[in-house]
């Protein structure tokens, strides 16, 4: 079985979704600031590593939409991809941090900030790799 990925929308998707994240996390960041229990300055960026983990697990995200949206949906569309991408956050993301989130008792406020990203990161990526077809 071969995988037919679409770089474009691929590169495309990632790029548009992370600096999505970037303004979501600004406008949200006293709230997320909180749900992690530390402030600014013990976070203060020095570390470029959770960025660059970050960028790369945004590419697996997207490689994998666009490998698994024909199977799903027989093509490439804005509507599969919009399926595709909400129907992995609902199966696996936000289940899985939830879950995660519970057990190590972290606030729902961060699941819900952290899980809402995720939505829209996968709901854009998914748009952006069906647009591109």
């Amino acid at each position: 079985m071969t995988f037919a990925i679409n770089w474009i929308g691929v590169i495309a998707g990632v790029v548009v979704s992370w600096i999505v994240g970037a303004v979501y996390y600004m406008v949200l960041s006293e709230q997320w600031l909180a749900s992690i229990g530390k402030t600014r300055d013990q976070i203060n960026g020095r570390d470029p590593s959770p960025y660059i983990i970050g960028f790369l697990c945004q590419i697996v995200m997207a490689v994998v939409l666009s490998a698994i949206m024909p199977g799903l949906f027989g093509t490439r569309s804005l509507s599969n991809g919009l399926m595709a991408g909400g129907l992995m956050w609902l199966g696996f993301v936000i289940t899985s941090m939830t879950l995660n989130h519970r057990y190590g008792q972290a606030p729902w406020s961060r699941t819900v900030i952290d899980g809402g990203y995720l939505l829209i990161a996968l709901l854009i990526q998914g748009a952006i790799i069906g647009f591109f077809g």
